[in-house]
């Protein structure tokens, strides 16, 4: 087996991860317009595309733990654009919904554009979408593989 070299820039993982903290400046003047934080955010667009979802579930789709995911939970409720209660059903679960102003703020985020996907891709959209489809295949055999062990 050949030596790794232990270059920084060699690292797949770092260029993923670097790649993610440029993407969230980039994003960072866009969800200051909604009031969010980018793991705000993407808890919101989760409830906007379904409502009424527990914390466990959401943190499934945003792979995140719930002890990660409650301080944001708490802190978009003090915001007053979420809603959690236990569920009747199940007093375990936490269910979390969408307030009036949660929904309102949806409207909004439609007209709250990222120009830098258009800069960094000069327009070609289909490649931008190929190489999201190949970062989420990457990330789906990569818990594929972890949950198999």
């Amino acid at each position: 087996m050949s030596e790794i070299p232990l270059e920084l820039d060699e690292f797949l993982c770092f260029a993923i991860h670097s790649a993610a903290q440029a993407v969230g400046r980039a994003n960072k003047p866009l969800l200051e317009k909604l009031g969010l934080t980018y793991p705000q955010f993407l808890v919101m667009l989760v409830l906007w595309t379904q409502d009424d979802q527990t914390v466990g579930r959401i943190g499934e789709k945003l792979f995140l733990e719930s002890n990660t995911l409650t301080p944001l939970l708490k802190r978009l409720e003090a915001a007053g654009l979420i809603h959690r209660a236990r569920d009747a059903a199940d007093e375990r679960q936490v269910r979390v919904r969408l307030t009036e102003q949660g929904r309102a703020l949806r409207e909004v985020a439609k007209t709250v554009h990222p120009t830098w996907v258009e800069r960094c891709f000069e327009g070609n959209l289909a490649e931008a979408k190929a190489l999201r489809e190949r970062i989420t295949r990457l990330r789906d055999k990569l818990v594929e593989e972890t949950e198999a062990k």
